[in-house]
């Protein structure tokens, strides 16, 4: 909105006998229709909630304990049933639907991202790191003590990433969701170290991760903390206004009166009281902020109060709904209510992003003045905001008779370096764990010299590990660079097309159906059916693949969701033993798994290399590109291919690995610089990243092996502090 825009819209205002557009009469009315309606059916499911349960007590009766008929509420046995379980585990339904559905649209309206989600603020990942250290370290057992630690935690984690976002001059919608990533991934990987090295842990946090209302009974436990929920829902209520001028630009919001800065920092507070007290009362139910905050801006547009409001209305319904169907789908046990939401929400998200009105959930291409803006930024891989470039030097020219050979200087300097830091990589991790041999030995055997028992001992029980490590790290790292460069988006990695679930997936079905661990080609298989059903569902590919990403996050959702009960329903044993896979491991990983993906990146990288040249024009916009003879479409297609094919060989030998994808790209962009797509320093430094995280994990603890994706994990969190902090200017 311009300046002439709002001053016409002022002039519009003084004049009494100017009346209101149609549209904006049609909108209001079907808003207050839409909350009319919503309202109807939550009044439905809350009377099926009341009805519905154990105890064998029907609606008749549930109706004389609330009017007291004939003095229905001396019955003990229907007190029990309807006044200290029904009624308090309804309400609480309502209470934490709502909370998510309303943070999700906060959190949606704040970082102008309809795809936002309330764990973006690490509230989910803080929780959790606070009930698994609450059972690891003081044994605590009692839904009171998980209450309170998983509270704590949640409010530790947002803190943390409230002040991350506000250094250095305020947050901005770029540095919460980098500040909740880098928290959210330290904090799971910190819980990955608690839950590897106790299976006790495990055991009870893998039942507490699906989320349930079935532990509600009695009002202790929402009367504790109904005033926390009071508080953030009258925080949210206040930040309407501002929230409203703050979607017209910060300039213009601080114009009328408004704090960007303060504004943000209410929004987080509200989101974190009522995501905190949600996960702290029915655990981590994933997704339900995304789902509500995205029905509610398809009903009833960008509206930050009407979308607040039927955000509530849709989180509470579908989470009532959801732990109705949990009740009775599984009698006499009780389905998790998060498997639930991911089962209603992921078709009700993909059908709506099929539909024509991606405008109003602002996924709509970008203006191509806003795209060449942007392409500034990206020049600079966004480190400094200035679009200003030093002159390259030349580059090297090799010359062999006829023919000849042109090297960019500073990517082929940065290619020798990487690989000579490779190689040293590889000597430590040989070297790490054998007492008797010293660098030289180890670096001698490396290439098949020295003493033989010492060279058997590298090349037949390390190298093979090694060079395990060096083929996924490399397919990872090259696979970010090319979603990333495919995205125009660092922060894009693979997973956001449901690589790693359809790969988790595959191997568990493998494992059911062959009893044994899954093959190398489970992982590969999984990934390509995920990525080829999200595309045919997804309707293609799109001019930005905006409805595939959609469609991968539900997808993903509800893989997630199905692998937790997978996991949660297996004998202790075997699913630690899927866990420790599930998180990043190379533990038995050899020569035999290592070569498909040798062969794989032998195929790939030459095509990865050509693609590259294409890919490079895209960084700019579609236009520019059609100009230059490139068809975006086939490009875009043929890269996520590559992509997808890189990252489920990689998944298939050591499990998704995170932060490799995504880190690996960044590190390659800095030391090659913005002329090139840093094809193959992405490979080099993916590969440096895992075999160094596989030899920190095998030597931090002794006598303990931590799986090296939760080593990445741990770091991961703060290299996105370093790319966060490390910009001079606004990281918009």
């Amino acid at each position: 909105m311009t300046l002439s825009q709002v001053g016409a819209a002022e002039t519009a205002d003084a004049e009494p006998s100017a009346p209101a557009p149609p549209t904006a009469d049609r909108s209001r009315r079907t808003a207050w229709t839409t909350v009319g309606g919503l309202l109807a059916v939550l009044l439905a499911l809350t009377a099926l909630s009341l009805a519905v349960g154990a105890g064998e007590v029907g609606p008749g009766r549930v109706l004389d304990y609330l009017l007291d008929t004939d003095g229905a509420r001396a019955d003990s046995r229907l007190a029990l049933v309807v006044g200290d379980l029904r009624l308090p585990r309804t309400l609480t339904a309502l209470l934490v639907g709502a909370a998510l559905g309303v943070a999700g649209a906060q959190l949606q309206a704040v970082t102008r991202n309809p795809l936002a989600e309330t764990g973006l603020l690490g509230v989910n990942a803080g929780a959790s790191l606070g009930v698994v250290l609450g059972i690891a370290a003081f044994g605590v057992q009692t839904s009171y003590g998980y209450l309170a630690l998983a509270f704590g935690g949640a409010v530790l984690a947002s803190g943390l990433v409230l002040a991350i976002a506000g250094s250095r001059g305020g947050g901005s919608p770029m540095r919460l969701v980098l500040g909740g990533s880098a928290v959210g991934a330290t904090f799971g990987g910190l819980t990955g170290v608690l839950i590897v090295n106790s299976p006790e842990a495990y055991d009870r946090y893998r039942v507490w991760v699906l989320g349930s209302l079935a532990g509600v009974e009695g009002w202790t436990t929402l009367r504790q903390l109904a005033p926390v929920l009071g508080v953030g829902f009258v925080v949210a209520l206040l930040t309407t206004r501002p929230l409203s001028a703050l979607a017209l630009g910060d300039d213009l919001a601080r114009g009328l009166g408004h704090r960007p800065g303060a504004t943000r920092a209410a929004v987080a507070l509200a989101v974190t009281l009522l995501t905190a007290s949600a996960v702290a009362l029915a655990g981590p139910i994933s997704f339900l902020g995304l789902l509500a905050g995205f029905l509610a801006r398809a009903a009833a547009g960008p509206r930050v109060g009407r979308l607040t409001l039927l955000a509530g209305l849709v989180g509470a319904a579908v989470l009532t709904g959801a732990d109705v169907l949990a009740r009775v789908v599984a009698r006499p046990f009780e389905a998790p209510v998060s498997v639930i939401v991911a089962l209603i929400g992921a078709p009700t998200l993909i059908a709506i992003v099929r539909t024509r009105r991606t405008a109003a959930l602002g996924l709509t291409d970008t203006s191509p003045g806003e795209s060449s803006a942007r392409t500034g930024h990206i020049g600079r891989a966004g480190r400094t905001g200035r679009t200003e470039e030093k002159a390259p030097r030349p580059d090297l020219v090799v010359r062999r008779g006829a023919l000849s050979l042109l090297l960019p200087r500073r990517s082929a300097l940065a290619a020798l370096g990487l690989a000579a830091v490779l190689l040293a990589a590889v000597v430590v991790s040989a070297h790490a764990g054998q007492s008797e041999l010293d660098l030289g030995s180890t670096f001698r055997a490396v290439f098949g010299h020295g003493d033989r028992l010492d060279v058997l001992l590298v090349q037949k029980f390390r190298l093979g590990r090694i060079v395990a490590g060096l083929a996924a790290g490399a397919a990872l790292g090259l696979a970010g660079c090319l979603t990333q460069t495919l995205a125009r988006n660092r922060l894009a990695t693979p997973e956001l097309l449901g690589v790693n679930d359809g790969a988790t997936a595959a191997v568990l079905i493998s494992v059911t159906a062959s009893g044994a661990f899954g093959a190398w080609w489970a992982g590969p298989v999984g990934a390509l059916a995920a990525v080829a059903v999200v595309t045919a569902v997804s309707g293609g590919l799109g001019a930005r693949g905006y409805r595939v990403l959609v469609v991968g996050l539900a997808m993903s959702a509800l893989a997630s969701a199905i692998i937790q009960v997978a996991m949660a329903r297996r004998s202790l044993s075997s699913a630690s033993s899927l866990y420790v896979w599930t998180s990043g491991s190379l533990n038995g990983r050899d020569y035999e798994v290592a070569t498909p993906v040798l062969i794989g990146l032998a195929v790939l990288v030459p095509l990865a290399l050509v693609a590259a040249r294409r890919l490079a024009v895209l960084r700019f916009d579609d236009n520019v590109a059609s100009s230059l003879g490139v068809d975006p479409g086939r490009v875009r297609l043929v890269c996520l291919l590559l992509a997808v094919a890189l990252a489920g060989l990689a998944v298939g030998i050591c499990g998704p690995v995170g932060f490799v994808a995504l880190a690996a790209p960044v590190v390659a962009g800095r030391l090659a610089g913005p002329a090139r797509v840093p094809v193959l320093g992405s490979a080099l430094v993916g590969a440096v990243l895992v075999v160094l995280a596989d030899t920190l994990g095998r030597v931090l603890i002794s006598g303990v092996e931590i799986p090296v994706g939760i080593v990445t994990t741990v770091l991961g969190g703060p290299f996105l502090l370093w790319v966060l902090l490390g910009r001079k200017g606004n990281p918009a």
